[in-house]
């Protein structure tokens, strides 16, 4: 982990997913998110403590536990509050959920990992909460309530809104909970400008739109990669091998549950447009363009 200033006020700390750090007043700051695990929460701790800062709050963008795996060690140690936003405070506070909703029932052993599921933490409704000098906004798609954080030195922490070039060129597929919302999402970026756009994976930028239309662009390639396989009828198991066979990739447990829920997504969107159709056969469900 690496502390990054952006301005006086406004810094993050460079990691996996990326957190931001906000000084409210003298040496109390506010946290955007707390990377995967308990490590995390303490190497954010030492951070602060070398610049003489102290934990004053934490807003959670969103529920995934790479984004809230140090709340508990953070709020064991310093007493913060945690702010997050409808659903995703939740999952928050219920981090089963998450591998439950990823599996579509209670997950097994194996789904109950620091990556789906992070402990639980004491989480505070945002909307009426917002601490002086930031502000929140919607960016859901990703997940159900996913928000972004605006600094009043605007810097805006535009969580898994985008995804970087180098990820998408590498895996092709990221997490999507819902791909209307996430379409509506990538438009709001496009009418933004900002001194600075800080996104979870990747580098920041002061100019979203080349990453807006990189992620615009996957979304419909795998959306017409889904389409043409279903030309003819295939169960979702068919659909799921496809799309990784097609990508050349090789699924893991978690990638198995991450993946196959976006593949649902990606289902669900085509059935609501139209495009898609669920006929019941021989007891298994069948799509077809």
């Amino acid at each position: 982990m690496e502390l990054v200033k952006i301005t006086d006020k406004t810094y993050y700390i460079k990691n996996a997913a990326n957190i931001g750090v906000y000084l409210a007043d003298g040496n109390g700051a506010y946290l955007i998110d707390t990377g995967n695990d308990k490590d995390a929460g303490k190497k954010i701790l030492k951070i602060l403590s070398e610049q003489g800062w102290e934990v004053k709050g934490v807003i959670n963008t969103h529920s995934h536990a790479d984004h809230i795996g140090g709340n508990s060690v953070l709020q064991e140690r310093t007493g913060c509050r945690i702010y997050a936003h409808g659903i995703e405070r939740c999952f928050t506070e219920f981090p089963v959920l998450e591998p439950s909703f990823l599996y579509g029932g209670y997950p097994h052993s194996a789904l109950k990992n620091k990556f789906l599921c992070a402990k639980e933490s004491e989480v505070l409704e945002i909307e009426g909460n917002t601490p002086d000098g930031l502000e929140y906004f919607d960016l859901k798609g990703h997940s159900f309530d996913m928000i972004g954080i605006r600094t009043d030195d605007d810097i805006y922490f535009i969580a898994d809104s985008v995804f970087s070039e180098e990820t998408i060129s590498k895996y092709h597929l990221f997490f999507l909970c819902d791909v209307k919302e996430c379409l509506a999402t990538l438009d709001y970026l496009d009418t933004l400008s900002a001194k600075l756009f800080v996104p979870s994976h990747g580098e920041p930028t002061d100019n979203i739109t080349h990453l807006t239309r990189l992620n615009r662009d996957k979304i419909a390639e795998i959306t017409g990669v889904i389409l043409d396989y279903c030309a003819s009828p295939h169960t979702f198991e068919d659909i799921l091998a496809h799309v990784f066979d097609h990508y050349s990739l090789t699924m893991n447990t978690n990638q198995n549950v991450l993946i196959g829920c976006t593949v649902r997504s990606y289902i669900s969107y085509l059935c609501d447009e139209g495009k898609i159709a669920v006929e019941l056969a021989g007891n298994r469900a069948y799509y077809n363009a």
